[in-house]
């Protein structure tokens, strides 16, 4: 069983309008095709296809006040409901009690715990790993459950030997933006094709999207059109590769943002979840999935812990 865990910071399912919400606006064939002609917006979910379940998701956890980026990807993590442990959305990285909470128990640990192999495919630039080493950065709360399993980050040398990927998924931005000019390049569909390759030697492969809530931040809505486009790219050379009795693929997020560009704050919209994968395997991981806290549950019931 391979579980490729896509995160997409900051996407919710907002208003079916192309001038507010760019999932309304881009051209997605790859998604629109794998739900039947339906839209990442609101009102689509619940949704049963070929391929894919659609359901949504509550981020707000019972918690007044927007979801915020650490409390939420905390939840979505371990399992619990971390806004109120600690009785607040907190955000964007991790205060103390949210990191203890992310610390104590993961789903990276309970897979390590139970025998399988997990990792974070995407790879951090040298100054990245300079500005944690200096304190001058904090971990988010996703690398923080990496690392608190004794797993590596992955590096500029992990992109060359093709174990790791760029935010983009294609290198184009460790090129253009940050002078690597070795790294490997590949076309949205190529790199799609790449991710389900490289899932296959994990139990659990897990992908950071985070352009997604910067351009909501920005309230960039032509960026956000072309960024959409561009996954849908990638997903394209996904969906092809993948396999659907082999594992499921899951797209979600921990807040909505980007799906409401009138403003620059979250939203408490619902977010997505979509699911990929055989029907049987589809069916039993969301089966009552209702908000962020039960997603790492649901992947856990497919890893027994090995004798």
């Amino acid at each position: 069983m391979h579980f490729l865990f896509l995160f997409m910071d900051g996407i919710g399912f907002g208003a079916n309008d192309p001038e507010t919400n760019p999932f309304a606006a881009a051209r997605t064939p790859n998604i629109d095709t794998l739900l039947g002609g339906a839209r990442l917006v609101a009102g689509s979910a619940p949704l049963q296809t070929e391929r894919a379940t659609l359901l949504a998701l509550d981020p707000n956890l019972g918690m007044p006040g927007l979801p915020q980026s650490a409390t939420g990807q905390a939840a979505l993590v371990t399992g619990k409901n971390v806004p109120q442990l600690v009785g607040e959305h907190y955000g964007p990285k991790p205060n103390k009690p949210v990191a203890a909470i992310v610390k104590e128990d993961n789903v990276f640990m309970q897979l390590a715990q139970r025998g399988y192999r997990s990792t974070l495919l995407n790879a951090y630039p040298p100054p990245y790993f300079q500005g944690i080493e200096s304190g001058k950065r904090l971990l988010s709360a996703i690398p923080l459950a990496v690392t608190s399993a004794g797993i590596a980050l992955k590096t500029h040398e992990d992109m060359l030997h093709g174990d790791g990927f760029s935010a983009d998924f294609t290198g184009e931005g460790w090129r253009t933006h940050l002078g690597f000019t070795d790294s490997p390049l590949h076309t949205p569909h190529e790199a799609g094709r790449r991710l389900a390759e490289v899932t296959r030697t994990y139990d659990l492969a897990f992908f950071e999207f985070w352009p997604s809530d910067y351009a909501g931040h920005h309230q960039d809505h032509e960026g956000a059109v072309k960024l959409l486009e561009h996954f849908d790219g990638v997903m394209g050379g996904l969906l092809e590769a993948w396999v659907d009795d082999e594992g499921l693929i899951l797209i979600t997020s921990d807040h909505g943002n980007m799906e409401d560009l009138s403003r620059r704050t979250h939203t408490d919209n619902p977010v997505p979840a979509l699911v990929i994968g055989a029907p049987p395997l589809r069916q039993k991981f969301c089966a009552g999935l209702q908000d962020l806290s039960q997603v790492t549950p649901a992947i856990l019931q497919f890893y027994p812990p090995k004798d």
